[in-house]
């Protein structure tokens, strides 16, 4: 498709097919569409027969010039879901990823029956997809999350995202710095859950995709040559943090979950708990302090 000539007098559905000849994927080529409609899905199939606008056919021209270059979807839209939320996504923070997801289900699990003056940290929050579903899913007023990164530009991008979700965003609080550091004195041996999806990929890990390596931040990925660099930095740590009875629980890799069970058994945790993500591999570990 080409230019903005490419969109007068043709139909929203037209265009659809044109982009997914283009594209090869049905649902890639309507997520861009309704991208540049500036629809959502429900409203996109209202106005399937409307015509494409100039303005919106040369911004799905230009977002398929930078798709064909490789770019992931979701930089490209400058957006993606994760959970009930629809976050900013670009460069600066690392694609949310559906099995991350669960994480925020172990959380909400273990805070069971509380619903009030629940204190919890993020850390290395990124686009704040953990800290902001949190927020968004307990109990307006009820939380406050903690989110913290070693990257100003990843925290401006959680900032945007908590202003994009409105009043749960009440809860938000954001702190620059490495990992637990990052924290106010004031949360020492209070925090009811610290949660967190740092780095774990080994360096030179040969499953890492080419696209990986090339568009998102990789100092977000790798954690020293076993990938375990940062968790241990996090589990030594998290204990100075809970209160008694508070939660650990840290994302990793596939591979990792004996070598991660033994960090927690050493850091003092017990009740260390091994999930499963959505595709059964083993991606989440958990424990309780004291």
């Amino acid at each position: 498709m080409s230019g903005e000539s490419s969109a007068a007098h043709i139909t929203w559905r037209a265009m659809m097919q044109r982009v997914e000849e283009q594209v090869g994927q049905r649902n890639i080529a309507r997520w861009l569409c309704e991208h540049a409609s500036g629809c959502d899905a429900n409203e996109f199939s209202e106005v399937l027969d409307e015509l494409v606008s100039e303005r919106s056919g040369q911004q799905l021209h230009d977002m398929l010039q930078r798709f064909a270059t490789g770019e992931p979807l979701q930089y490209v839209m400058g957006r993606w879901a994760f959970r009930e939320l629809d976050l900013m996504v670009d460069r600066r923070v690392l694609i949310p990823r559906p099995e991350t997801e669960l994480i925020v289900d172990i959380v909400k699990t273990h805070l069971g029956a509380k619903r009030e003056a629940i204190t919890l940290v993020d850390l290395g929050t990124g686009s704040g997809a953990i800290g902001l579903s949190l927020l968004h899913e307990l109990p307006l007023g009820g939380a406050t999350v903690w989110m913290t990164d070693e990257s100003e530009d990843a925290l401006h991008v959680a900032r945007a995202n908590a202003a994009g979700i409105g009043r749960p965003a009440i809860g938000a609080r954001f702190a620059h710095g490495n990992w637990c550091d990052a924290l106010p004195a004031e949360l020492v041996g209070v925090c009811d859950v610290v949660v967190s999806n740092p780095p774990y990929i080994a360096e030179g890990d040969a499953e890492v995709e080419s696209s990986v390596l090339e568009w998102e931040p990789t100092d977000a990925l790798f954690a020293g040559v076993d990938g375990l660099d940062d968790i241990a930095q996090i589990v030594q740590a998290a204990p100075k943090w809970l209160a008694v009875g508070g939660m650990l629980v840290t994302e990793m890799g596939y591979t990792q979950a004996s070598a991660i069970q033994q960090l927690f058994n050493a850091a003092g945790f017990t009740h260390v708990t091994v999930h499963q993500d959505l595709t059964g591999r083993d991606r989440f570990v958990s424990g309780i302090f004291g």
